[in-house]
């Protein structure tokens, strides 16, 4: 992501010369979306239009050691994919950082291990990115939150070489359980390929059933096309949404600043979400974009639902 440094916000602080700069940076996104029998209310049409602006606020800084210090919040404005009207725009729970060398530690509002593992969403298709590979997952990761507090966690991630070790905690909403939601990683990059292997589970206390995941993924890169393999293993408390979830995602730059997107996602639970779809992007330049994409989702032995949008984005 590009970020526009903005002189009249930018921050000197003289503390053991420790120099702090507050940045910006972000996108936006909007056009028009298409989702079969949308809503029960027979006044939202399946066809509306879709946007989001997203904008980061970083503030960091650095001390003479070398070790960096960071913070971030999110201001960000969307619809509602339900109603097709559009949301308030709200800030998010803040994310801190310490970074040294190749050791990073977030707390806040963090992103777990699979949210930051390599090859876990692959490529997405849609402007709105609404089909991927990982769809068959139904255990509940710990994600950075876009909208609202998120969780009051920690994650932990150590570079060195080719490899990289992750680790996140976060102790359960009293209002939830009494419990706690953990996960390791792995990842080992070597040539063009990326492995990467997590595990994560959950455990709300009490007489509740413990959930887990373990989840692996290969990324590769041959010249102009990227591919994706994704197979995970959840056991979560429902039954029928216990199983292997499995997917692949492609993106090939055909030339012409034109890229075109594939994804597929399933599970063998008799509840999983069967997801496919194909997508396309045109680079105009200068962070702009147009984007689309065509795809369906099928949840179980339910109807099939049929899913389209195109428009632009563009970053800053």
């Amino acid at each position: 992501m590009k970020k526009i440094l903005l002189a009249s916000t930018a921050l000197v602080v003289t503390a053991g010369m420790a120099a702090a700069e507050v940045s910006f940076g972000g996108y936006g996104r909007f056009g028009i979306g298409y989702k079969e029998n949308r809503s029960t209310d027979d006044n939202v049409s399946d066809t509306i239009l879709v946007s989001r602006f997203r904008l980061n606020i970083d503030a960091n800084v650095e001390t003479d050691g070398g070790i960096g210090f960071s913070g971030r919040v999110r201001l960000q404005a969307d619809e509602n994919a339900d109603t097709g009207e559009a949301n308030t725009a709200g800030l998010n729970g803040a994310r801190f950082s310490v970074i040294y060398g190749g050791l990073r530690v977030d707390a806040g509002n963090v992103s777990g291990v699979f949210d930051n593992l390599n090859g876990y969403y692959g490529n997405e298709v849609g402007l709105e990115l609404f089909v991927g590979q990982y769809s068959g997952v139904d255990y509940s990761i710990l994600t950075y939150t876009s909208t609202g507090a998120g969780a009051n966690a920690v994650f932990f991630q150590y570079a060195v070489g080719d490899f990289a070790f992750g680790a996140s905690y976060d102790e359960i909403d009293p209002a939830v359980g009494d419990g706690e939601k953990l996960g390791v990683s792995a990842t080992y990059s070597f040539n063009n390929i990326t492995a990467a292997l997590a595990y994560g589970q959950t455990d709300l206390g009490g007489d509740a059933e413990k959930e887990s995941l373990t989840v692996l993924t290969l990324a590769a890169d041959f010249g102009d096309l990227n591919a994706t393999l994704f197979v995970a293993d959840d056991d979560v408390a429902d039954e029928a949404d216990n199983g292997t979830a499995y997917g692949v995602s492609a993106a090939y730059n055909v030339g012409g600043n034109t890229t075109l997107i594939f994804a597929y996602g399933d599970g063998s639970a008799d509840n999983d979400n069967q997801q496919i779809g194909f997508g396309m992007t045109y680079d105009l330049g200068g962070g702009a974009s147009l984007r689309g994409g065509i795809g369906r989702s099928k949840a179980g032995d339910g109807e099939s639902v049929n899913q389209a949008d195109f428009g632009a984005l563009f970053n800053f």
